[in-house]
C-alpha cells in the first residue's frame, strides 16, 4: 500500500466530524450493528477498498458473524447463509452502489417495506452512502 496522500481527518476536521457524527447515530440504530457490518463489507467490497473490508470484517466477526457468512457476503444471492431481511438490505446497498446504472429501481426498493420500518429504511440508506464515502475517502486518499 502507498503512503496516505493526505490526512483528510486532520485537514477538513469539521467534514471529518459529521462523518463520524452520522456513524454513531447509526450505531444506535434498530438495524443492528451486525447488519450495518455486512451493508458496509458488500459496499467495500464493490468500490475495492482493502482498508475498509479490513476493518468490516474484523468487526463482524468481532460481532459474532460466523466465517462462513462473511466468505460469503459477495454471493449473497445464492447463498443460504442470509435472512431476506439481510437480502433486501444488500440489494438496496449494491443498487445504491451502483446507481449510475440502476437509478435505485422499484424492484430493490419495495423489498425493504416488508422488513425495515421507514425510519430503519432511512438509516440503511444513510449507512449506505457514508460507507460509500469512507471508501472514497481511504481509496482516493490511500489509506
Amino acid at each position: 500500500m502507498k503512503a496516505l496522500r493526505l490526512d483528510y481527518s486532520t485537514l477538513s476536521p469539521e467534514a471529518y466530524a459529521g462523518f463520524i457524527a452520522t456513524k454513531k447515530a447509526l450505531d444506535k440504530s434498530s438495524l443492528g450493528k451486525q447488519l450495518i457490518e455486512l451493508v458496509n463489507l458488500r459496499i467495500s467490497q464493490i468500490n475495492g477498498c482493502a482498508f475498509c473490508l479490513e476493518m468490516h470484517a474484523r468487526s463482524s466477526r468481532e460481532g459474532g458473524i460466523s466465517d462462513a457468512k462473511l466468505d460469503s457476503v459477495a454471493g449473497w444471492r445464492v447463498s443460504a447463509h442470509f435472512t431476506e431481511r439481510e437480502r433486501a438490505a444488500l440489494h438496496w446497498a449494491e443498487s445504491l452502489a451502483h446507481v449510475d446504472r440502476t437509478h435505485a429501481p422499484d424492484d430493490a426498493y419495495e423489498p425493504l417495506k416488508s422488513h425495515f420500518s421507514d425510519a430503519e429504511i432511512a438509516d440503511l440508506t444513510f449507512a449506505i452512502a457514508l460507507m460509500s464515502a469512507f471508501n472514497r475517502l481511504a481509496i482516493g486518499m490511500r489509506q
